[in-house]
């Protein structure tokens, strides 16, 4: 069947039924229809190998407004989507813990978010002494890195929005859960609050609280079904040792890109700009915490890094951890769309903290973010683009800066579909 046929297919009563099946949306009372102009249907349709959505979509704009606003009709632990579906197994790097409370929300037309509540006011910075992997996970952090990623043209973070949640209506009363409503109480305070059932440092001491019951959080929206579009999750070439002491190989080794280049698939192709593309962004945003990566399978060895988890960034805007910019400064290599796009932010008439203040105040928790992070956007980017000078004066231009501006044409079959 071609392309045009099989889309057309989402209208037949099977696909809806497949659709809601893989989504766990199936209601065990009166069957729902499955609308195909719903925006979370349209922004999965969407995907394509250039990104998670085109450039200025519509469809993007309506699905924020929709995770706004849409009253909630379920609401339920997240299962762990690092896990996907046995691929990898990131029980030894993030275990669920009291300060990673997040749940997954579901709304009308089989919507569903990852809700993650305030754990940080925006006026605090990260405690020097903490260590990365036990930071906090902010929910401000998740809205600006959407914002950010869609500055740099990137289009590799979900769509996020920030939102009050009333969490006694919509979280309390719509869940099924036992566990979850168990760990609802009030406060001394009068506030309604609760907390994460995990194994361990899960006590009322790392609940949330609503005021009294209504709570800031992001809502960032699921990408589609493992099992109808797959991903692998993938090791970071430039993991960071968790553990207190240790260290890895490119913390110690300046010539660690050169064995990293000898390996499948970073000996060829896209996967390693991607990857530097991706340091960017988490040196920009301040994240430490990228152990992982994934990508959809569908798109092949080539296909764009998902920059997913991103709510540890944004803790201080008064340090710059340059060793995030590792792959850069050893592999010596960048994107010619994405050194194009960063000069231009660094320009006075479009200077990046000034685009990211007025993105950021589409959000309705606006403001986002201080300015002291807003400015430390500027001072880093000025440090990546000195990174790239002092490649290019070591191995000239035409070995760092990759020509990737001629892209080829992209088939229509590449698209995710619901139906493969």
């Amino acid at each position: 069947m071609d392309e045009q046929g099989s889309t057309a297919g989402l209208a037949q009563p099977r696909r809806h039924k497949l659709y809601r099946e893989e989504l766990n949306l199936t209601s065990p009372a009166v069957p729902l229809p499955l609308r195909p102009e719903a925006s979370w249907l349209q922004f999965h349709l969407g995907i394509s190998r250039d990104g998670l959505y085109p450039r200025s979509s519509s469809v993007v704009n309506r699905l924020l407004r929709d995770m706004q606003k849409f009253p909630t009709v379920s609401a339920d632990y997240s299962q762990d989507e690092k896990a996907l579906l046995g691929a990898c197994d990131c029980s030894q790097i993030v275990k669920p813990s009291g300060v990673h409370l997040k749940l997954v929300l579901r709304f009308q037309d089989f919507g569903k978010a990852m809700f993650k509540p305030m754990r940080q006011k925006r006026e605090e910075e990260t405690p020097e002494d903490f260590f990365y992997f036990v930071d906090f996970q902010r929910h401000n952090a998740e809205i600006a890195a959407f914002h950010l990623d869609r500055i740099l043209d990137f289009r590799r973070v979900p769509p996020t929005v920030g939102r009050l949640i009333n969490v006694t209506k919509e979280i309390l009363e719509v869940t099924k859960n036992e566990v979850l409503q168990s760990v609802f109480f009030v406060s001394p305070a009068s506030n309604v609050c609760f907390f994460a059932k995990c194994p361990y440092m899960c006590k009322t001491e790392y609940a949330v609280c609503g005021n009294p019951h209504l709570l800031e959080g992001s809502l960032s929206a699921f990408l589609p079904s493992l099992n109808l579009a797959p991903r692998l999750s993938i090791p970071n070439p430039w993991i960071r040792s968790y553990s207190f002491d240790g260290k890895e190989e490119w913390e110690v080794n300046p010539l660690y890109c050169n064995t990293v280049r000898e390996i499948y698939p970073y000996s060829n192709g896209n996967r390693l700009l991607n990857i530097v593309d991706m340091a960017i962004f988490d040196f920009l945003i301040g994240n430490m915490d990228r152990h992982h990566y994934e990508m959809f399978t569908k798109f092949g060895d080539d296909g764009f890094l998902l920059h997913l988890d991103n709510a540890r960034g944004f803790g201080r805007h008064s340090h710059d951890e340059t060793s995030i910019l590792a792959p850069l400064s050893q592999c010596c290599i960048i994107k010619r769309t994405t050194l194009l796009r960063l000069q231009l932010l660094a320009q006075p008439e479009y200077q990046l903290s000034d685009v990211m203040r007025e993105s950021l105040l589409q959000d309705p928790l606006a403001p986002i973010l201080t300015e002291p992070h807003l400015l430390a956007l500027d001072r880093r980017l000025q440090l990546i683009l000195k990174a790239v000078s002092k490649c290019i004066d070591t191995y000239g231009e035409a070995t760092v800066v990759a020509n990737d501006t001629a892209q080829p044409r992209v088939p229509v079959s590449d698209r995710v579909k619901l139906d493969t």
